[in-house]
């Protein structure tokens, strides 16, 4: 599936039912790509944070785009070593640093630092629960960085939020 418009979030559920969230897609973003390799069980649900709209690309189709299409190949492959990059990125994060530069890293990568220009970038709207399910700590440590980050000018934040490129000093900072 390719998302046209919107945005989507992966997530998972561990038995005891405690919800992990894995990715926030976006416009350009593809999911669902295990169906290429029979993947028959899903463990993550894709799930609307607002309206969106996909492409269904039939796995025949897809298959067909990649043995066919040279142009539409590279493109998804260099998506999906990117994407495998970053959730070895991901990992480092969560097993080596703390939940505050987990965080900053999440904000930065949300408002997709470095593939946009200016020193302010908006993030969709995003709870404080999703932001903790994700940095994986708790709702309550997500709004005391917050509000440190928007004190130091990291971030404004006000119904929507934006990232200064600035909250960067805080994943550099050792």
């Amino acid at each position: 599936m390719y998302i046209q418009k919107g945005s989507i979030k992966i997530s998972v559920l561990s038995r005891t039912g405690k919800e992990a969230v894995v990715a926030m897609l976006g416009p350009g973003d593809f999911f669902g790509e295990g169906a290429l390799t029979g993947q028959s069980i899903r463990i993550g649900t894709a799930t609307a944070t607002m309206p969106t709209t996909v492409l269904i690309i039939e796995k025949g189709m897809m298959r067909g785009l990649l043995r066919d299409e040279p142009t539409f190949s590279e493109r998804f492959i260099a998506y999906m070593l990117a994407r495998n990059i970053r959730i070895e990125a991901d990992l480092v994060d969560h097993l080596f640093n703390s939940s505050e530069k987990r965080l900053a890293r999440t904000l930065l990568l949300l408002a997709r630092f470095g593939a946009q220009e200016g020193p302010e970038q908006r993030i969709p709207k995003i709870s404080q629960e999703t932001l903790a399910e994700m940095v994986g700590t708790t709702r309550s440590r997500v709004n005391f960085f917050m509000n440190k980050f928007r004190d130091l000018g990291f971030i404004k934040y006000n119904g929507d939020l934006k990232v200064n490129t600035s909250l960067l000093s805080v994943v550099l900072h050792e």
